[in-house]
């Protein structure tokens, strides 16, 4: 039963957005995908990686609100906690307010070494405090890097409004999706993810460009994957 107004309307948004898909599952090569946090973009992108064909298991801090996520979502889609998440998930999606990822990096520190991890975090100083400082200042990507070591970090679905999120099959590849990493690997397989659900993945440059990927930066908002590449080429 799902009992809060805003639960609800995750939940069914995310499975009004899934149904809606106009492709069926079967992905090249389905992947499970574990996200942290599913609140509106973990909830959102993990739904339309269910409808392309991978195993998602859905986690927050709110075990109800994730069951009925799954549930609504159908086969390919389950509900556990965050531990048991980041250990279902070849892939690991982080998606939870910047204030808590440290708590979340030293929880899953063993669980998340050496995984493919997708950070959608954004550090909000009116939100998260002190932290968000020191992420804005530090750079998103360096200080999620240095809160979550040991994963092989990608840093994207940042600079997109959460209202917005995992819309972008209704036009696949109009929207760019503008990503940053270290790891080759990694960044290979979170490109196939973001392009198998619609978005363009364009890699901006390494984790030191992360810090463009967050709201009010010249890259925030819906882009082509042109607009995004000019842009990124007049950055530092």
């Amino acid at each position: 039963m799902i009992h809060d107004r805003r639960t609800f309307l995750v939940v069914t948004g995310a499975a009004i957005a899934a149904a809606a898909l106009p492709f069926t599952a079967g992905a090249a090569e389905p992947m499970k995908i574990g996200i942290i946090g599913s609140g509106r973009v973990g909830s959102a992108i993990g739904a339309v990686w269910v409808k392309a064909g991978h195993e998602v298991m859905f986690s927050s801090r709110n075990i109800e609100h994730d069951r009925a996520l799954a549930a609504d979502l159908g086969a390919g889609a389950r509900a556990g906690t965050p531990r048991e998440a980041a250990a279902f998930g070849e892939v690991v999606m982080v998606s939870v307010p910047y204030g808590a990822l440290p708590q979340v990096g030293k929880d899953l520190a063993d669980l998340i070494e050496g995984k493919v991890v997708i950070d959608t975090c954004n550090p909000f100083p009116n939100r998260d405090g002190e932290i968000a400082d020191w992420a804005r200042e530090k750079g998103a990507g360096l200080a999620s890097a240095e809160l979550m070591p040991g994963a092989r970090l990608v840093r994207a679905f940042n600079a997109i409004g959460a209202r917005r999120m995992g819309t972008a099959y209704r036009e696949p590849g109009r929207v760019g999706m503008p990503i940053a990493g270290d790891d080759a690997k990694a960044i290979k397989i979170a490109s196939r993810l973001i392009r198998e659900i619609g978005y363009e993945p364009v890699l901006i440059g390494g984790l030191a460009m992360g810090r463009y990927l967050v709201p009010g930066t010249a890259l925030a908002g819906e882009r082509s994957a042109e607009e995004i590449r000019a842009i990124a080429a007049d950055l530092d």
